[in-house]
Formats: C-alpha cells, structure tokens, sequence
C-alpha cells in the first residue's frame, strides 16, 4: 500500500468493512514507530470519488480541468482521468504527467500566466492549443510560437479580501480587453473566450455577478472583431465543501443562463484543485524535540493557561520546507490531533509547533492548547492533500513521506457503477486487500 510521488507503481488497499481511516494511520503509525518513526501520508481516493459525484450533482453543467500543481500525485491524476476530468497545467512536466496517462489534448489546457517559449513550443507539439493570456507580451510570444493556439484572456476580479492583498494578482482590466483584442486581431491570434479566478478566501459569492457581467462583455467586444467565442472558464476557489458549492452555484446559475445560456454553444469550465484532493490526504508527523519555555512569550492565539504553568515548543520531522510548503504563501489553518490516548481530564498547556529546519519560518502553529507530549508521540492533520507534494527542501538529509493509498469497497463498487474498471485507464492501479487487523477499540478517531 505503499507509493512515492515519483513512483507510478503504487498499490492501493482496499479496506474492508468496519476498517476506516482510523485503523489504517494505527497501522502505519505503528510501523514507522518501529522503522524510523518518518512522516507519511494516508491518502483515500474513495474521498476524490465522493467529490466528483457532488461535482456532477450540484453543477453539472460545468466542466472540471482539475489544476494539477496541487496535487500531482500518480494516483490522484489517474483516478481523476478515469473520472473524466480536464487538466488545467501550468508547466511542460505537468503536460507529460497528464498525457502520459491517455489524456486527449482537447482535455488540457495550459494556464501559466508567464509562459515559457520552450514550453509554449511543446504545447504546440503536441496539440494543447487552449491557453490563458492576460496581456500583449505573453500574446505576441504566443503568436510567435504556437500557430494554433486558442486563448482565453484572463480577466481580473474584485476579489481582494482580508489578507489577499499581498498576493500576486493576474488578470487584466476590463479596459485593456480591448486593447487585447486589437493586438490578437493584428497577430492572427485566435481568442475563443474568457477566464476569471476568484479567490477561494472571498466569502463574498456576489462577486461572481460583477465577474460573469464582466466576461460577458468582453464576449460582446470580441463579437466586435469577429471572434467566435465559445468559451467561459470561471477558474477555482471551491473550498471543497457542498455548502459552497451550492451557494455558488445558487448565485451563478441564473446568470449563466442570462449570459450564456444553454444552446449558445459556450462550453462552461472550471479549474477545481483543492476542492478535489484537501480532504483526502491525512499527514501523520513524529516530535523530534521539545522545549519548555515560560508561558509569557505566546503573545497571542489562544488563551493562556495560567502564567506559573509552563509552555512547551514541539519540533516535527515535516515542516514548510517539505509538506506545510504552503504555510510560506497563505494562510495555512493547520490543526494538530493527538494520535496517542489521553485522558479527558489531563491538563492542556500552551504550545507552539515547528519544523526541523530550527528557522524562524519554519512554525507550523503558532499557539495551541495540547496535553504535554514527548519526543516520539506522533500528531495528525487532517486536509493535506493540497499543495502538500513539492520538491522537498536538501536540508538535513529530508525525507519525502511515503504515501500509503486507500479506498473501501463501497467506493470502489461506486467506480464500477460508473463504468469505471481498473482495466479501462487505471493502468497503474494494483489492488491488494486490507491486511489491517485492528481491534475499533484501538481506532484513532477521525472521519473515514
């Protein structure tokens, strides 16, 4: 049950009935506290199942290209392609992860905002003609390299929220569309529609209206010039729960029939990632080191218990320079569980999570009330599967976690209801029965 972000040949465990997730990380963390106590995950593709049913139930009338830097894991894309999802990539080595799979170029589109010639050269190779652009540079690269290329232009949104504004924003202005328009006209470019991104921190689902309301009107411009668009790509920003996904699609819904109503021959995209993969990879990590100091110094987080009790400072075998990467760049809400027993009534005290790297950047949690551990206790966090698998940083000899794949019979069964069959595109999938023998007693509590 064992697979590397490198290695196709994984195997995924199916589980029997009455074993859940909770008996598979008992499983592994009792391995590893005997092999090395590394991290790992525990990834449960029936989870990637689940969420592409809510997809088609609540907007099926949107198409997924699932944006593969999230999580490009061999398991995820396969099973995601078996699904009949698109690929949204932002890079060549994302392309050949995706095609080497049997993906159609029809079904990729290529989305780096700043592209390279070579890698605009490659698309034009092999047939990904669908691409984003959000300004006259990036279009005359595009007219030089790719003579059948097919744009998107990528237009901004008002969706500058709380602490967003410090993120690298692309998209251009309603305005300059024009000006776009003009220049593709003149190099020969064929534009076929638009993209907008909206932020999955904006809780604000009415930004969709000045969105959709903007998209249309650079349809109505491109008219102008005699382009024949028929394509509208609404970006990401699903957090992944079907509450979301509802209410957005309470919002869109109407006026994507006002705007681009079916029969109109638009084709309605999405570029989904975590939505898919964040509640389906579990991150089990061991404490290396530990360090009690006085409660004083958490200066904010969580209330503090008292200043005579002491505080304690937890270093983990992960950090941001492996599987918190994105800690760096947004707001990571990460929340630790506690593998070991304890009980109920065992005092809690203030304490702060780090990484191995001993640099200040690397803190996981800032303040957060556990009962006091010890080195070789293990935590849990739940929601990992996003942005979770880069490259691992050199420092102190690193290990990338080992991944260990699941899936219960009944989603599985779901798959071949859906004329899904591992002989179909699955190529890389081995099956092999559950060997957990656990008694649910000794079940780590956690959503299977």
């Amino acid at each position: 049950m064992k697979g590397f972000i490198d290695d196709a040949n994984y195997s995924v465990g199916l589980l029997d009935e009455g074993t859940n997730l909770g008996n598979v990380i008992d499983n592994y963390v009792n391995e590893h506290t005997l092999t090395g106590k590394n991290a790992f995950f525990v990834g449960d593709l029936g989870k990637i199942v689940k969420k592409h049913s809510q997809w088609q139930n609540v907007v099926a009338q949107i198409k997924p290209f699932y944006t593969v830097k999230c999580n490009s894991t061999p398991a995820v894309l396969e099973i995601l392609a078996a699904l009949g999802t698109g690929f949204a990539c932002s890079s060549k080595n994302e392309m050949v992860l995706v095609q080497e799979l049997g993906v159609s170029p029809e079904n990729i589109i290529y989305i780096s905002p700043c592209k390279q010639v070579s890698q605009i050269k490659y698309a034009a190779k092999v047939g990904v003609n669908i691409m984003t652009c959000d300004n006259d540079i990036e279009l005359k690269k595009i007219a030089r390299n790719h003579p059948n290329a097919k744009v998107l232009l990528h237009i901004a949104t008002e969706d500058i929220v709380g602490g967003e504004e410090g993120n690298m924003k692309f998209g251009t202005t309603l305005k300059n569309c024009r000006h776009l328009l003009e220049c593709a006209k003149e190099l020969d470019v064929q534009i076929i529609g638009v993209k907008f991104h909206i932020s999955s921190a904006c809780k604000e689902s009415q930004v969709y209206v000045h969105a959709l309301s903007d998209a249309r009107c650079v349809f109505d411009m491109a008219g102008e010039f005699g382009f024949k668009m028929n394509m509208l790509d609404i970006g990401g920003g699903f957090t992944g729960t079907e509450f979301q996904l509802e209410e957005v699609n309470h919002v869109i819904s109407p006026l994507l029939d006002v705007y681009f109503p079916e029969g109109s021959g638009i084709k309605i995209i999405s570029e989904p990632g975590g939505y898919y993969v964040s509640s389906a990879f579990t991150l089990a990590v061991n404490i290396i080191a530990k360090k009690v100091v006085e409660n004083d110094k958490f200066s904010s987080g969580v209330e503090k218990t008292g200043s005579d009790e002491p505080a304690f400072m937890y270093y983990m075998n992960d950090g941001v320079y492996g599987s918190f990467a994105s800690k760096l760049s947004e707001d990571l809400n990460a929340i630790p569980e506690v593998h070991k027993k304890y009980k109920e009534d065992e005092p809690l005290f203030t304490s702060s999570l780090w990484g191995p790297s001993c640099d200040e950047l690397d803190q996981i949690v800032e303040s957060c009330l556990l009962p006091e551990l010890d080195v070789g206790d293990w935590l849990i966090f739940d929601n990992m599967g996003a942005d979770s698998f880069r490259e691992p940083s050199a420092f102190n000899d690193f290990q990338r976690p080992a991944i260990y794949y699941m899936m219960s019979f009944s989603d599985w069964y779901e798959m071949q209801d859906a004329g899904i069959t591992s002989d179909t595109m699955m190529k890389n999938f081995f099956f092999v029965p559950s060997c957990i023998q656990l008694n649910q007693e000794d079940s780590f509590s956690t959503e299977a």
